[in-house]
C-alpha cells in the first residue's frame, strides 16, 4: 500500500490480519494442475488485478502476497446477497482497524482455471481503494490461492503462469531465496539494506506484491536506527493506505537492498511513522514491494519454502521516476474523473497553483476520458512539461505542469 507527495499512488500493503479465524478447504481439481495455466492480468496502479468469478458475476481481485484469506468487499459481498456472519475486526496498513464479516458458504473460481474453486473467507471494507486503483476492486487473493500452485509472475508480458507444485522444476537463471510464510501467510526471507551513510542492517522482510511501493521501512527500524536524520533527503508521502487507513511516512532512498546475489541501487524507500499497525511490526525490517519485484520474474513456490528471483530487462534500470506533486482520485462510476486529493508543499504542482479538488480533464490536448488513472500516474512521473486542463468550480484553467525528480 503514505500521504500525497507524487501522482503515482503507491498503495501500501493491502495485508490484512485478522483477530479469529476459521478452517479453509481448498479444493482445486487435478485436472486443473496438469499443465500450465496462463492466467493474463492488468496493473493498476502498480497492483496486479486478477479476473475471478463469485457465482456467475465477473469481480477484480489483487492478488496480494501481503494476504491470506480470499476477501470480497463487503459492499459487493452485500448486492450479490452472500451469506455474512458475525464480525472480525481487522488491521492492516496504517494504524486504524475496521470491521468485517464473515463469508459462508460462497467460493470464488477463475475464469481459464478450469475445475477449480475455493472458499471466499472474509468480507472487508475494501471500497474507498477502488478510487486509488482506478477501477473497481472486489477484493483479494493470497496464499490461500498461492499455496496450491508454483506461482510464475511474469510483471513484462502481465501474466501468471500455474504450475503443479509437486511436478515443477526451474531451470534458468534465477536465484532460489528460501522463505518461511507465517501464520499470517505472508512470505519472510532474509535481506540486507543500506541505509545512506550508515553499515548494511541484514533483517526479516515481507516480499509483498499487494504494496506499490519499491521499499517500506518499518517504524521500529526507523526510529531505532535514527534513519529520518536531517541530512537524508525526503518527502511526505501521499496517497498511501490500505486496510488500516492512511499511512504515514516520507518518501527517500536507501543506498542498497540486497535479496541473495542481487544488489538493488537506491530503490525509492517508504520510512514509515507509523506509530500502530502492519507498518509498526518490531519483528521485520521492512516490505519488500512490487517496484522492486517488478525488476523480476518471480516464482511463489511457498510447497518448497522458497521464491526463485529471476532478473528481467528492467533489473539494472534505475528508479528515477519524476514527481508531480500531486495525489489523484480516480472517482466512480466509470473512474475518468481525475480528481486532486493531495498537493505536496514546494512541488511541481503547488508552484503552479493546483489546489485540491481540481479536475483534470484534458492531458496535452488529449481528454482525460480517453486516459486510465494508471497511464495518467506515468505520464505525470516523466520529467517533461504536459499542458493541463484543469476544472476549478466553474473555472477551466489551463497550466503547464513540469514533474521533476524530488529525492
Amino acid at each position: 500500500m503514505k500521504r500525497r507527495v507524487f501522482l503515482t499512488l503507491v498503495i501500501a500493503s493491502l495485508l490484512v490480519t485478522t483477530t479469529a479465524s476459521r478452517a479453509i478447504t481448498t479444493t482445486p481439481q487435478q485436472a486443473a494442475r496438469e499443465s500450465v495455466v496462463s492466467l493474463p492480468f492488468e496493473l493498476a496502479t502498480r497492483h496486479i488485478m486478477l479476473k475471478v468469478k463469485v457465482g456467475d458475476s465477473p469481480l477484480s481481485f489483487v492478488l496480494d502476497t501481503g494476504d491470506k484469506f480470499a476477501i470480497i468487499n463487503v459492499e459487493r459481498a452485500k448486492q450479490m446477497g452472500l451469506r455474512l456472519e458475525g464480525q472480525v475486526r481487522v488491521a492492516g496498513a496504517g494504524a486504524e482497524t475496521s470491521t468485517g464479516a464473515f463469508v459462508r458458504d460462497s467460493n470464488f473460481t477463475i475464469p481459464g482455471l478450469p475445475g477449480f474453486s475455493q472458499p471466499l473467507n472474509l468480507a472487508l471494507p475494501l471500497g474507498g481503494m477502488a478510487s486509488r486503483l482506478g477501477q473497481d476492486f472486489d477484493g483479494i487473493i493470497g496464499s490461500e490461492f498461492i499455496k496450491e500452485f508454483v506461482v510464475e509472475v511474469d510483471y513484462q508480458a502481465k501474466v501468471i503462469k500455474l504450475h503443479d507444485r509437486n511436478k515443477f522444476v526451474y531451470s534458468g537463471p534465477g536465484q532460489s531465496i528460501p522463505v518461511r510464510v507465517n501464520s499470517a501467510g505472508h512470505p519472510i526471507l532474509e535481506a540486507e539494506v543500506t541505509p545512506i551513510g550508515s553499515e548494511p542492517v541484514k533483517g526479516k522482510f515481507v516480499l509483498d506484491i499487494g504494496s506499490g511501493a519499491g521499499l517500506a521501512l518499518h517504524s521500529p527500524f526507523v526510529t531505532e536506527h535514527r534513519l529520518l536524520h536531517p541530512n537524508l533527503k525526503t518527502i511526505k508521502a501521499l496517497g498511501v493506505g490500505g486496510a488500516g487507513g492512511k499511512v504515514n511516512a516520507q518518501i527517500g532512498r536507501v543506498s542498497e537492498l540486497k535479496i541473495g546475489n542481487f544488489k538493488i541501487n537506491a530503490p525509492l524507500t517508504m520510512f514509515v511513522e507509523d506509530k500502530a499497525g502492519a507498518l509498526a511490526n518490531r519483528e521485520l525490517l521492512g516490505n519488500i514491494g512490487m517496484q522492486v519485484a517488478s525488476k523480476f520474474k518471480l516464482f511463489l513456490d511457498y510447497e518448497h519454502d522458497r521464491i526463485i528471483f529471476e532478473p528481467n530487462d528492467d533489473f539494472a534500470k534505475p528508479f528515477d521516476r519524476a514527481y508531480a506533486g500531486i495525489a489523484l482520485q480516480a472517482e466512480a462510476p466509470d473512474y475518468r474523473t481525475f480528481r486532486i486529493d493531495d498537493i505536496l508543499e514546494n512541488s511541481p504542482a503547488s508552484e503552479v497553483g493546483l489546489q485540491k479538488n481540481d479536475v483534470i480533464t484534458e492531458v496535452n490536448g488529449k481528454p482525460a476520458v480517453s486516459l486510465t488513472l494508471s497511464s495518467l500516474n506515468e505520464m505525470l512521473e516523466r520529467p517533461v512539461a504536459h499542458k493541463l486542463t484543469i476544472q476549478r468550480g466553474e473555472r477551466k484553467l489551463k497550466i503547464t505542469l513540469t514533474p521533476r525528480r524530488l529525492v
